[in-house]
């Protein structure tokens, strides 16, 4: 098939011909006023027509006119264009189950004015942006009526707004142009009392509609597809960026701007650097942007859209209408490539992507098959364009027209970032998905924008991993302002010798609980003393490992008490745990001795350990002396070694000294402020680091341990009784477990709590937002793996706090956090990377 020329259609430019012409191109022959659609405009009209009462493609634009204005010149002016172009005065009706462009006859219409001189002068900007947006969200039916409507705004009797609503079917940028300067030319004419000065239109939007549809078949169409096909073959990724609230399962399409303007030294040494390496300053832009995106998301294959206006020939520059097409430039950033590299891979994918362009997107996505979904538009959630900034509409007719910049609150994708060139600098528009990000990531966005091709421009021959994105002052905050946490908390001191000083200072109060049992904290330390001595007898000293199998009860505590005063370092061994895990962690701890319950004897694994059943031995322990016992541990010494789960291979011991658990200790207190008057509940199996702090923290600061019955920590009924009968004041729960207690009954009841403390799971928002509807309560979000003695971090919940995710907070005393990507580069606030502590 031969290819029609688009000289064929405009080869007759009388009306008589024009009739002609538009009988020969008509859709079905049923009405010369009747044309298919643009494969653009069709694409436009399906997602329009699954949900009419949308305004996404709604394109509102504003002009303000300062001088004296002649309205009926202005309303003449605007019907002229309407006239001249017949896609402004066309819809789009479904005739014979297809959708089409009818183009009505011309028909004058009143330009609305709307006065706003009683305002308040300081309010009258405001209102032309309530009024813009508003006019912007209602939705046309595009089958009724031409998406098109206009009003103006009275601010002074000098100063005025041109408002301009079309719908995104019959306009593009360019048409938006042609638009404000047909009408200011027209403007101009009839001010002054002169007829048109625009020649007639050769050709109109509906006549390129048939010309493509013309064109674009067989083998030339063939040709393109096939390129498209490599190109976006496979999987296209979804481009993972970091956002601040998960992507919600429909896009909702709301959105915002970042605006900035870099210097015009940065646009030219740019500029410069383009011309060196061979390319457009548009390859090296987008290439910056894609190297921001690489950045961010950590990923290779980086897909970015970019519009074209597709109006590649002189015929179409004049003719308003939706010219635009979308170019897919999928980039490999794999190999951590300098930026002179990529600049020759992004110079090969834009070649090919504009030998190509003559595929409508729409037809890209066919071929592409992308997976799909309400969540994210297909192959692209990220857009770019470089824009020369239009020299605009010269001052006319005692007019000075100056364009308004709108945000109108929407988004088609989650990102878009425009660049316009002007001669002293880069204008810098982010628009983004408000569902997905703030204003202040999206600042930041801009900033490391901004600090990239800074270094760009500085050594295009450095790897993407080694340009700077972070400012000196996000540098200083992030490595030194945030982790500026040294404390003096005199560290000299073995955990046991702390315990010891606080039970001196009260003797008589109650130190321990459990099922009605108690002990003082006389009555504790008197019995871990001699416990202890025993020990040292069976040949434990600091770094002896000693491994103590039991279940919860004071025995437990004693024993735990006891082997820190001996000099040596507990290892607990759950009694829960399969006979296969407990002889592995037996061999791998070598442990010496092994402390344990009478009952429990016949449960033990195969070991090479001496035994001490601590309760049925106690008559005979109970025989040595009760004070306190020397031991030479030093705070660098072993305090206890705790197992892993081994969900990720064999257990691992973590093995935590004295100086490591006290300063956690002595940081929680001074956080949280235990008081003496208060009661913790020890729950957690001890297994888990969590019950490091749950046993030893009310200890230090002469507060009451109160001990769950073994098992206890699984049974609901029973926590929500027991914190209510011994007044828990502090306990903790992994998210999970917290999530179970608060669908209880009695939940309510336990109003003695003032703190309960998560770990161990992620804790959600919507977790968070429960617990405060349900407790009175502090909730605190702990982080921290055990081989960094419990936690590292920490995050206050906040009553009303909506943020999507809760976060685990600043560093603990004394310990510094790096979030680091895989070069060890620091990252930026909201960054995946890799935490190092």
């Amino acid at each position: 098939m031969v290819t029609p020329d688009i000289s064929e259609l405009i080869a007759g430019l009388s009306p008589e011909k024009r009739a002609l012409l538009a009988t020969h191109l008509k859709n079905k022959g049923a009405n010369p006023n009747t044309f298919p659609l643009s494969y653009a405009q069709e694409r436009i009209w399906f997602i329009q027509h699954l949900d009419p009462g949308s305004s996404l493609y709604n394109t509102p634009f504003a002009v303000r006119l300062n001088g004296a204005l002649d309205v009926a010149a202005l309303e003449k002016a605007i019907n002229e264009v309407t006239r001249r172009h017949e896609i402004l005065r066309s819809v789009f009706p479904l005739i014979n189950g297809e959708p089409v462009q009818v183009i009505r006859p011309p028909q004058p219409q009143a330009l609305p004015v709307r006065d706003l001189r009683a305002l308040p002068e300081s309010e009258r900007e405001k209102e032309v942006l309530r009024i813009t947006v508003e006019e912007g969200q209602k939705p046309f039916d595009l089958s009724q009526e031409p998406p098109a409507r206009t009003h103006l705004l009275r601010l002074k009797d000098d100063e005025h707004v041109v408002v301009r609503i079309e719908h995104h079917i019959i306009s593009d940028a360019s048409s938006q142009e042609i638009f404000v300067r047909e009408v200011a030319t027209l403007y101009a004419a009839y001010a002054d009392g002169k007829p048109s000065p625009l020649p007639e239109l050769p050709l109109q939007y509906a006549d390129y509609a048939v010309w493509q549809r013309k064109r674009l078949q067989g083998e030339a169409l063939e040709q393109q597809l096939d390129y498209w096909k490599r190109q976006l073959g496979g999987n296209i990724p979804l481009l993972n960026l970091p956002t601040y609230k998960p992507r919600q399962a429909v896009q909702s399409y709301r959105g915002a701007i970042e605006m900035d303007l870099f210097p015009a030294r940065l646009a030219s040494e740019l500029a410069e650097l383009s011309r060196r390496e061979g390319v457009t300053l548009f390859i090296t832009l987008l290439a910056a942007f894609q190297t921001l995106l690489h950045r961010y998301s950590n990923e290779s294959d980086i897909p970015v859209g970019t519009p074209i206006l597709n109006r590649n020939r002189v015929e179409f520059e004049s003719l308003m209408g939706f010219f635009g097409n979308t170019l897919v430039m999928r980039t490999d950033l794999s190999g951590d490539p300098t930026f002179r590299e990529l600049l020759r891979r992004e110079r090969e994918v834009a070649q090919g992507a504009y030998a190509n362009q003559d595929v409508p997107f729409e037809k890209v996505v066919r071929v592409a098959q992308p997976e799909r979904s309400l969540s994210y538009t297909p192959l692209l959630q990220v857009m770019f364009t470089l824009q020369t900034a239009s020299e605009g509409v010269p001052d006319v007719a005692g007019l000075t027209w100056s364009p308004l910049n709108i945000d109108t609150g929407s988004a088609r994708f989650d990102l878009m970032l425009s660049i316009e060139q002007t001669p002293t600098e880069m204008g810098v528009m982010l628009q983004y998905a408000s569902d997905l990000f703030t204003a202040e990531t999206s600042r930041r966005m801009v900033v490391h924008l901004r600090n990239l091709l800074e270094g760009i421009a500085r050594d295009p021959g450095r790897r993407l991993s080694e340009f700077p994105l972070l400012s000196e002052t996000e540098r200083r905050q992030i490595l030194s302002e945030w982790n500026d946490t040294e404390r003096d908390y005199g560290q000299h001191k073995t955990l046991h010798a702390l315990l010891a000083e606080q039970a001196a200072r009260t003797p008589d109060a109650p130190a321990l609980t459990l099922s009605g049992q108690q002990l003082s904290y006389g009555e504790l330390h008197a019995r871990a003393n001699q416990l202890a001595r025993h020990l040292q007898t069976l040949g434990v000293k600091p770094e002896v490992r000693v491994g103590i199998l039991m279940e919860r009860s004071l025995e437990m505590v004693i024993s735990l008490l006891a082997v820190l005063k001996a000099g040596g370092a507990y290892v607990p061994l759950d009694p829960a745990y399969p006979q296969d895990r407990l002889a592995f962690m037996l061999e791998d701890s070598d442990v010496p001795v092994l402390l344990t319950q009478q009952h429990l004897l016949g449960t033990l694994p195969a070991h090479h350990a001496t035994v001490v059943a601590v309760d049925s031995a106690w008559p005979r322990i109970a025989q040595l002396a009760a004070d306190d016992i020397e031991s030479g541990t030093t705070p660098d010494n072993l305090a206890y070694v705790i197992y892993t789960s081994g969900s990720t291979g064999l257990p691992k011991g973590s093995m935590i000294a004295h100086r490591g658990i006290v300063n956690r200790l002595l940081w929680m207190q001074e956080a949280y402020g235990l008081t003496p008057s208060e009661t913790v509940l020890q729950k957690t199996p001890f297994s888990f680091d969590v019950s490091v702090w749950e046993f030893f923290w009310p200890l230090l600061v002469g507060a009451r341990l109160a001990l769950a019955v073994p098992g206890g920590h699984q049974d609901t009924d029973y926590l929500l009784r027991v914190i209510r009968e011994e007044a828990v004041t502090t306990l903790h729960f992994v998210p999970s477990m917290l999530q179970v207690l608060l669908e209880a009954e009695g939940v309510e009841q336990c109003t003695s709590l003032r703190r309960v403390i998560c770990s161990g799971e992620a804790l959600s928002t919507e977790l968070q937002q429960r617990f405060f509807a349900r407790s009175a309560a502090q909730l605190h979000n702990l982080y921290g793996p055990t081989e960094a003695s419990v936690d590292v971090t920490f995050w206050e919940c906040l009553r009303g706090d909506e943020r999507p995710s809760v976060p685990i907070g600043r560093p603990i005393a004394n310990t510094q956090i790096y979030l680091l990507d895989e070069h060890l580069q620091p990252l930026p606030v909201g960054v995946a990377g890799e935490l190092y502590i």
